[in-house]
């Protein structure tokens, strides 16, 4: 219940949640770590509506499509975001940034979990509605609350 309390109040104070989230610094790697696989593992299975609509429209196997999903969000999702927090600390400490490369990950990390019930909300509208106007604005919602909070984050540890 502590997960879903700290999601919610991301949305007000992200840079406190964010801090209180790091814990300890030697346990802040492997935190990191456990925060992407868990967002990209909600991630996947927001992703379950949308590619049973897709099977079922298509003929194709929903397995398969399940599978390339797995592969993408699991395997390949996680590398790809370390890289990507690693840039964006890089570009912090340009501008005078103090944060370790773990808080920057954690930053990225945590406001991708933060935003993946807005994720998994536009999974079902993606299943059950389908394309159009409602999908295009739950996905602008949630790319927006994931780049608010990624930046509310990235912001308060950086300036420590």
């Amino acid at each position: 219940m502590a997960l879903a309390n700290d999601i919610v109040a991301s949305y007000r104070r992200p840079g406190e949640i964010l801090r209180r989230r790091l814990g300890p610094p030697e346990r802040a790697e492997a935190r990191a770590l456990v925060t992407v696989m868990l967002a990209c593992f909600l991630i996947f299975v927001a992703q379950w509506p949308r590619l049973s609509r897709e099977a079922a429209l298509t003929g194709q196997e929903l397995n398969m499509l399940l599978a390339g999903a797995m592969l993408g969000w699991l395997f390949v999702a996680p590398l790809v975001l370390y890289g990507i927090a690693g840039v964006s600390h890089l570009v912090a400490r340009s501008v005078g940034g103090h944060a370790t490369y773990t808080e920057a990950r954690m930053a990225l990390f945590w406001a991708l979990l933060a935003a993946a019930p807005l994720w998994l909300f536009w999974g079902l509208v993606a299943g059950f509605v389908g394309p159009g106007p409602a999908l295009d604005a739950v996905g602008i919602l949630a790319l927006l609350a994931f780049l608010g909070l990624w930046a509310g984050g990235l912001y308060a540890v950086e300036r420590a």
